[in-house]
C-alpha cells in the first residue's frame, strides 16, 4: 500500500498504540439521517479525495527577508503608541509588550523606558499565514506563537513584525524555493494548523467569514469562529475503540481515540461548528478535518479516505463531513477522533454520551 512520504509534514504527538477493544454505539437520542456513501474514486485506500485540494498556507509564498534589530532601550515620547514604538525601532509590538510585561490596552506614558528585544523580525504581508512564515524560516510555529505572545483568534495583520526565535541569520535567495522543498524539513501538527492557518489581514479588524456551501473561501479571508459552544458532542462513527486516550503500553501518547470503521463509513460532525481545516497535509493522519465549535472547543477527524467539506464551511451536528479510510499512517481502516479545549487535548470519552 502506498503511503504519504515521511519527509513531508508529520504530527509530533506520537504514534498510536492498540489497546483493548470496547464496543460502543452512537448517540441514540439524536439519530443521524440516512446517508448513502458515494462510490470510491479509485481502488487505493491510502489516497484521499478532497473537496479543497490545497491548504490556504500554500497560496501566499513567504520570502525569508527578516531584518535584524539590536537590543536597546526606548524612552517613550508624548503621543507614542506601542505599535508606533515598534515601527520606530523595527521590533514587533507584541514582542515589546511581552518583554516589558505590558497588557491590553497597552497604555504608555511619556518618559517610560521600554526594553526593545533584539532579534530577527519578519514583516508580515497580507495573506501570509503563520505556517507559511514558519516554514520559510524553518522555525517551529509554536515557538513563534510563544515568543510573540500571540492569542486567539491568531489572525495576523499586514505590517505586523514577528520575532523569529532561533531563525537562521542567512536570508533566503532572491527566488525562494518551492513550498514543497521548504516543507521537506518542516514539521506541522494540529495545533500549528489551528493557530497558524489563518491568512493575515490588511488591518487590525478581522474580516471573518463562513459559508454554508462547499465553495472554498478566498485564500486571503480568515474564517469565522463560533462565539460559544452550543450543545453537546455526539459519536462521529459507530465501532470498537482500538486505541484509548493517553499513554499506550510503549508510553507513546494518543491525543484522542481510534475507532474501528470499514473504509467508506460516513464520518459525522460531533457538534455544530465551522471547518477550520480540511486536507491531507498532516501526513500521519492522511485525510483530516478540524471543526471549531466555539468556546475553545475543536474536534479532529483523521484517516479519512474522502473529505467532503472545505475551510470556513458551517457544519451541523450529525452532518456527513467525509468517509473513513486507512490514509496516513493507519495500519487498518479506522477513524482517529480528538477533542481539544483551548488547544489542550481532552479525553473524548468524558465528553461523549454513554455507549
Amino acid at each position: 500500500m502506498q503511503r504519504l512520504p515521511f519527509s513531508l509534514l508529520i504530527l509530533s504527538s506520537g504514534s498510536l498504540m492498540l489497546a483493548g477493544c470496547i464496543p460502543h454505539q452512537a448517540d441514540r437520542a439524536q439519530p443521524a439521517p440516512s446517508y448513502t456513501p458515494p462510490p470510491r474514486m479509485d481502488g487505493d485506500a491510502s489516497s484521499v479525495k478532497l473537496a479543497e485540494p490545497e491548504p490556504v498556507w500554500t497560496a501566499q509564498q513567504v520570502v525569508a527577508n527578516a531584518r535584524p534589530v539590536s537590543a536597546s532601550t526606548y524612552v517613550v515620547q508624548p503621543g507614542d503608541t506601542l505599535r508606533g514604538v515598534g515601527n520606530r525601532t523595527g521590533a514587533g509590538s507584541e514582542a515589546i509588550a511581552r518583554a516589558n510585561g505590558l497588557t491590553a490596552p497597552y497604555m504608555l506614558r511619556a518618559g517610560q523606558r521600554l526594553a526593545i528585544p533584539g532579534g530577527r523580525y519578519h514583516l508580515v504581508a497580507e495573506g501570509e499565514t503563520g505556517i507559511a512564515i514558519a516554514s520559510a524560516y524553518g522555525v517551529p510555529w509554536r515557538q513563534i506563537v510563544d515568543a510573540n505572545g500571540l492569542e486567539e483568534p491568531y489572525v495576523l495583520r499586514r505590517g505586523q513584525r514577528l520575532l523569529l526565535p532561533g531563525a537562521s541569520a542567512t536570508p533566503s535567495p532572491a527566488v525562494p524555493p518551492s513550498m514543497e522543498r521548504r516543507a521537506a524539513a518542516f514539521r506541522i501538527d494540529i495545533d500549528d494548523v489551528l493557530t497558524g492557518g489563518q491568512p493575515a489581514i490588511a488591518d487590525n479588524t478581522p474580516h471573518l467569514a463562513a459559508s454554508t456551501g462547499t465553495k472554498p473561501l478566498p485564500t486571503n479571508v480568515p474564517i469565522a469562529q463560533p462565539a460559544r459552544f452550543a450543545g453537546s458532542f455526539a459519536w462521529p462513527v459507530k465501532g470498537m475503540i482500538l486505541s484509548r486516550f493517553g499513554p499506550g503500553e510503549s508510553g507513546a501518547k494518543n491525543n484522542g481515540i481510534d475507532i474501528a470503521a470499514p473504509v467508506g463509513t460516513p464520518i459525522r460532525a460531533s457538534a455544530d461548528g465551522v471547518v477550520a481545516y480540511a486536507g491531507d497535509k498532516v501526513a500521519v493522519f492522511g485525510g483530516l478535518v478540524l471543526i471549531n465549535h466555539g468556546g475553545g472547543w475543536v474536534s479532529a477527524y483523521g484517516h479519512a479516505s474522502r473529505v467532503d467539506v472545505v475551510r470556513g464551511q458551517k457544519i451541523s451536528k450529525g452532518q456527513v463531513i467525509g468517509l473513513t479510510g486507512d490514509t496516513g499512517y493507519a495500519s487498518k481502516p479506522k477513524l482517529h477522533f480528538e477533542l481539544r479545549k483551548d488547544r489542550v487535548p481532552v479525553n473524548p470519552i468524558g465528553q461523549l454520551p454513554p455507549a
